[in-house]
């Protein structure tokens, strides 16, 4: 009987997650005269790219699967992580 309870506590959850939000009544948006649509630059869209590439590029060069975890990390992982917290950075001195 385990089983299909746990089966029901999911069901349930699944449906209170996915149904629940659609049946409520949406909160009142508040204008403030413009809209504002924040776009990606190019620079942007780049670091976005690269920081999906370097990882995967890594990965298939180094296997670390197959015991190089360590190497993985430091080339693959540690410059998108920093190169992330230097722009973090950076851009909080602009404003």
């Amino acid at each position: 009987m385990t089983g299909i309870s746990e089966i029901l506590v999911l069901i349930l959850l699944t449906c209170a997650v996915l149904i629940v939000p659609r049946m409520m009544a949406p909160a009142p948006k508040k204008s403030s005269g413009k809209k504002l649509k924040k776009r990606l630059s190019a620079t942007m869209r780049a670091g976005i790219v690269l920081s999906a590439l370097v990882p995967v590029v890594s990965a298939l060069t180094l296997k670390p699967w197959a015991g190089n975890i360590t190497l993985f990390i430091i080339t693959g992982i540690l410059p998108v992580a920093l190169g992330w917290a230097c722009f973090w950075i950076i851009s909080a001195r602009k404003n």
